[in-house]
């Protein structure tokens, strides 16, 4: 099948439109990757996916909370049932909410919260080149059409992601969105290249967050600005919380800051003007169980006697927003 971690069909690939890039090791990482796909996990995907008819689309809008993709009026009766396995192929949807020819797409997340958050701290976007750091399913780097971005770049390492942005992208078609099959270890492949990044719900799963903020600069111009979100834990002192095992029953956590230290990261990393907009608690509200994500999520993760707590007795995490500015 067509895969648009490059391009869809008429796209032509950005790769060959700008300079000073790795495009060797680019476009090698992406075979290495899209060859992932030959494991039976993904199998049911990629058949749900390869039966999936074109269609004209009637509307598309990324301009309010829900990103929208056709409309009801565009499909039949067979191309109906086609486009609902489609969506349940996918389940559990993270980032939403979308409107998928009708069917709205309710999310673990509430993503329109965040960029909602966002969106007022941001420089201009129109004619910059942009990467979405843990992209997902590609939720923000619609809601970034609006602004006119000159090329929107989203990296994603995981497989399953890469099909659910595959699915969505084979009908919203939105230029210029690209999507990479890498993580923020491969930042290195574009030396001082995106004006604006976004690395939202990553540092803190990983071993060496100041590390991969100096990545982030390296891959940044000059008077690029960052916006970073990222989980954490109240207080003033500048501490991160190491979790012996799990964090909120999850593995793959590895420091949670403090806002303090947080902002002591990213200028230790050599950025500037570092400012924190956001400082709030996680609520049941933005991460929560839904229609299309009929797993635990929140509520099950907190100490149901104090939801101060996580189950394993740790602090209740915050989420902090900050913005800075690579000088």
């Amino acid at each position: 099948m067509e895969f648009f971690g490059s391009t869809f069909s008429g796209q032509k690939d950005y790769l060959d439109q700008y300079q000073g890039l790795l495009k060797g090791s680019i476009r090698a990482l992406r075979t290495e990757r899209h060859a992932k796909f030959a494991d039976p996990r993904y199998q049911a995907m990629l058949n749900t996916l390869s039966m999936l008819p074109e269609i004209k689309i009637s509307k598309f809008s990324a301009d309010a909370d829900t990103v929208s993709i056709g409309a009801a009026k565009d499909l039949n009766a067979e191309t109906k049932t086609l486009i609902t396995q489609a969506i349940e192929a996918f389940i559990p949807w993270r980032k939403g909410p979308f409107d998928i020819f009708g069917e709205i797409i309710d999310a673990e997340w509430r993503s329109e919260l965040k960029w909602k958050r966002v969106l007022p701290h941001l420089l201009p976007l129109k004619g910059r080149k942009v990467c979405d750091i843990g992209c997902n399913n590609g939720y923000f780097m619609y809601r970034m059409l609006p602004l006119m971005p000159e090329l929107v770049v989203g990296l994603e390492p995981e497989s399953r992601h890469v099909l659910n942005f595959n699915f969505l992208q084979k009908y919203a078609r939105a230029e210029p969105l690209y999507f990479e099959p890498l993580g923020i270890e491969h930042l290195d492949l574009y030396p001082g290249f995106f004006d604006t990044v976004f690395c939202m719900g990553i540092l803190y799963h990983h071993t060496d967050p100041i590390g991969l903020l100096k990545k982030i600069f390296a891959a940044m111009a000059k008077g690029g600005q960052l916006i970073v979100e990222c989980q954490g834990i109240p207080g003033e002192e500048p501490v991160a919380l190491m979790p012996e095992n799990r964090y909120a029953k999850a593995r793959g956590f590895w420091w949670l800051p403090t806002r303090t230290c947080l902002e002591h990261w990213m200028q230790r990393s050599g950025f500037t003007k570092v400012k924190c907009f956001e400082d709030l608690a996680l609520t049941g509200e933005e991460q929560r169980r839904s229609s299309h994500a009929p797993i635990d999520s929140l509520d099950n993760f907190l100490d149901k006697d104090d939801p101060s707590k996580t189950v394993e007795g740790y602090p209740a995490p915050r989420r902090f927003y900050l913005s800075a500015i690579r000088p």
